[in-house]
């Protein structure tokens, strides 16, 4: 792909948004809105308050993690990336999800009346299992990280114990996907495929969503616990 090679800072954020479209939700994320004109990547980042490494390790990571290195972990912008996460949160649990629960409710055979009660019971069961996870990270990590930044030294906590609990939550909605596939009857109709479309693009975000907090996330936090942690010995 040489993505690398392609975009840096001095490019214009709007080829970067034409060749890439995958692009489209990382931008709300970050609270970039359109309407580049010809800017390049560092001007529309700064105009936005993004630290501009930051957001080109991110697309990066998301389009081409193949060609992703880290290192320049130590130029990342923690309060930029958090910020990043915690939009993607909101994104998932207020937006994405909820719309995809409510066209599956709209699609389902209304005919099928036991098996439409388990494939909303279990879609609201893995909704409930994003939230839990990302209520964690909200209330846990996030804060943690936050002090962590003021040099606070926390006895009892580090980022590992969040690396060992970062289960991959895309997992349950694979299974979910699974599911439809084998068991559903759609009778030719177009509003359950589509719906199940919707699933397929929900996991590969969910999945980049996890693999950005792997990557890129928990290390840079690993380094700024090595620095507080040689202060504090």
């Amino acid at each position: 792909m040489n993505y690398t090679k392609n975009y840096t800072s001095t490019s214009r954020m709007s080829d970067l948004v034409s060749k890439y479209y995958q692009t489209l939700p990382l931008l709300s994320r970050f609270g970039i809105p359109l309407g580049f004109g010809d800017k390049t990547i560092d001007s529309i980042c700064r105009e936005n308050g993004i630290e501009t490494n930051t957001f080109l390790s991110v697309i990066q990571l998301l389009i081409a993690p193949d060609e992703f290195k880290n290192d320049k972990i130590n130029t990342i912008s923690i309060t930029s990336l958090m910020s990043y996460l915690q939009n993607s949160h909101s994104y998932f649990l207020e937006y994405r999800l909820p719309k995809i629960r409510e066209a599956l409710a709209n699609a389902i055979d209304k005919t099928q009346t036991e098996l439409n009660e388990v494939v909303l019971t279990y879609f609201d069961d893995y909704i409930a299992e994003v939230k839990n996870h990302m209520d964690y990270e909200d209330k846990v990590v996030f804060p943690y990280v936050k002090r962590l930044l003021k040099g606070e030294y926390s006895i009892g906590y580090h980022i590992g114990i969040f690396t060992k609990q970062h289960d991959q939550v895309e997992t349950r909605l694979t299974e979910f996907k699974e599911l439809i596939i084998r068991y559903y009857p759609t009778k030719g109709t177009n509003e359950v495929l589509s719906v199940l479309f919707d699933i397929f693009n929900c996991e590969a975000d969910l999945y980049s969503h996890h693999l950005l907090e792997e990557r890129l996330f928990t290390p840079a936090i690993k380094e700024i616990e090595n620095s507080v942690n040689k202060r504090n010995e």
